[in-house]
């Protein structure tokens, strides 16, 4: 089975719970295929680097996929269809990456300096 990392990008005015039902979907768009998800990363909302159908913003998921690349085709096919999803991507890798992914270390480097900042201001 090949390895695979899924990327989506949903539309910002998606409650967190309506990004979560996304990523379900996917996962059993994936298991239906005979594919199977090692690990579900939400990132969160961001700020894009230019509008995307008139989005500043976007909630960001990562799946992480194991399986044939027929479940790539399907997953690609069914996330075209959806209008809540305004970009995706799906990369083939070596292996997956252990532990969390460098935006998840991101988000925890910054919150320790914020943290440091706030100390140094005492």
């Amino acid at each position: 089975m090949a390895l695979y990392e899924h990327v989506f990008l949903a539309r910002q005015d998606l409650a967190q719970a309506q990004v979560d039902t996304l990523a379900e979907e996917a996962t059993k768009i994936i298991e239906s295929n005979d594919g199977k998800v090692t690990r579900t990363e939400t990132w969160g909302l961001k700020s894009l680097a230019y509008p995307i159908q008139k989005n500043r913003k976007a909630h960001f998921v990562m799946l992480h996929v194991d399986g044939p690349g027929s479940v790539v085709a399907e997953l690609e096919r069914q996330t075209r269809i959806n209008e809540d999803v305004i970009r995706y991507m799906t990369i083939r890798v070596d292996e997956h990456e252990e532990g969390p992914s460098i935006m998840m270390r991101k988000n925890e480097r910054d919150s320790k300096r914020r943290s440091r900042d706030d100390d140094d201001d005492r």
